[in-house]
């Protein structure tokens, strides 16, 4: 893009983290998600937590189809360290609003507006997505994404979703509908890996993530801190929705999510606001 780093960085609203790992067909289709949206005052930041050099290849490629700076941070492969990649983006992210999504979830043409619409002071965004079968996450071709068709519920249910209350409610209830069910849902407002947003000095205020937790939870607990310190969610759920491609997590285990859940509890104990394990290491 023209124009210094520095005057670039004046321009963004908004910085746009996911995090990817060996999965460059799922990376293409959420590219081309981001290369849809209606505006284009945000940075993208691609958190890659050890892939190979076919994802590398699929962000080289898309470059010249998205109207935004892209940044590829890349951690060695040492098992699952999302934590530690996204501590990383968070460093390298450039604008005050930073948006957290994943590497599998393809999101709508208004996904950073809507994001961006509803940031408020004090507050910290809980959008939603929708789980999609394996089957449906590979007949998602570039033009469905293009032209978002893939989100709307005649193409879904025409290759092969069924016909239900939950598809019904999460895509199929307009922008006024789906306001109204963000109002009345009693679904709990947590800080979601796959959608949610928040002020870059309060994800500095609690020191990010956790980087001694693995999978389960991890995501919840940044938003557990960001609430004793003030910092309350805003459900969006419905008003921003993701698509989320099917894919296997090995990397989920029982004795991973035990340890999660016992560093959450400690802090529920402690009302711990700052974690030591975060973007600044210190001696706990």
């Amino acid at each position: 893009m023209p124009g210094s780093h520095a005057s670039s960085a004046r321009r963004l609203t908004a910085s746009v983290v996911f995090t990817t790992y060996n999965q460059p067909e799922w990376l293409h289709k959420v590219l081309l998600g981001f290369a849809t949206q209606t505006r284009s005052d945000f940075e993208l930041i691609v958190a890659d937590d050890g892939s190979g050099p076919e994802t590398r290849a699929v962000v080289e490629s898309m470059r010249g189809s998205l109207r935004v700076e892209v940044q590829h941070l890349w951690q060695a492969d040492e098992g699952f360290r999302k934590c530690a990649i996204l501590n990383k983006a968070l460093c390298a992210a450039r604008a005050p609003y930073v948006i957290v999504t994943d590497g599998d979830c393809i999101p709508r043409a208004d996904f950073v507006d809507t994001h961006l619409r509803h940031r408020a002071p004090g507050r910290f965004l809980s959008g939603g997505y929708f789980k999609l079968s394996m089957s449906l996450s590979r007949a998602i071709a570039p033009a469905d994404i293009t032209s978002g068709r893939c989100f709307e519920l005649a193409w879904l249910r025409a290759h092969g979703l069924p016909s239900d209350l939950r598809s019904r409610t999460r895509l199929g209830m307009g922008r006024f509908g789906a306001a109204v069910l963000d109002r009345v849902m009693q679904a709990r407002t947590t800080w979601n890996g796959h959608n949610a947003s928040g002020w870059m000095k309060d994800l500095r205020a609690v020191n990010g993530f956790d980087e001694r937790m693995g999978y389960g939870g991890e995501d919840v607990e940044l938003g557990e801190r960001l609430q004793r310190i003030g910092v309350t969610g805003k459900r969006i759920r419905y008003r921003a929705p993701v698509l989320h491609l099917d894919h296997p997590r090995a990397y989920d285990q029982p004795e991973v999510r035990a340890i999660n859940e016992a560093i959450r509890a400690r802090g529920r104990d402690e009302q711990s606001i700052w974690t030591p394990h975060g973007i600044e290491k210190r001696e706990a």
